[in-house]
């Protein structure tokens, strides 16, 4: 997986991930087309561990990929029917309020 935490004094840290295959990738479902890139997802690759650590204490995250996002549904993070699909692709948006 690749991680990168967004600093942002308006809305706190926005913690993004993305399945490692997905990187630079775009998919598309209907008329939605999503490029998944390194500006918004980072280059650094991140352990299982190092993602869950992150997500255990993020107000904010975005999530892409069926493993990113089936270890934040068994974190209780979100759940699958709160989720969206691009195409076969789960993606995740969390907030806490």
């Amino acid at each position: 997986m690749f991680l990168k935490i967004h600093h942002s004094p308006e809305m706190g840290d926005v913690v993004a991930v993305c399945d490692r295959e997905l990187l630079n990738t775009t998919i598309s479902h209907d008329t939605m087309t999503v490029t998944i890139s390194e500006a918004f997802y980072g280059n650094t690759p991140a352990t299982e561990a190092e993602v869950r650590a992150v997500l255990k204490n993020a107000g904010n995250a975005n999530l892409m990929g069926e493993r990113v996002v089936s270890m934040a549904i068994e974190m209780g993070l979100c759940t699958r029917a709160g989720c969206v699909m691009i195409g076969k692709v789960p993606h995740a948006q969390i907030y806490q309020l």
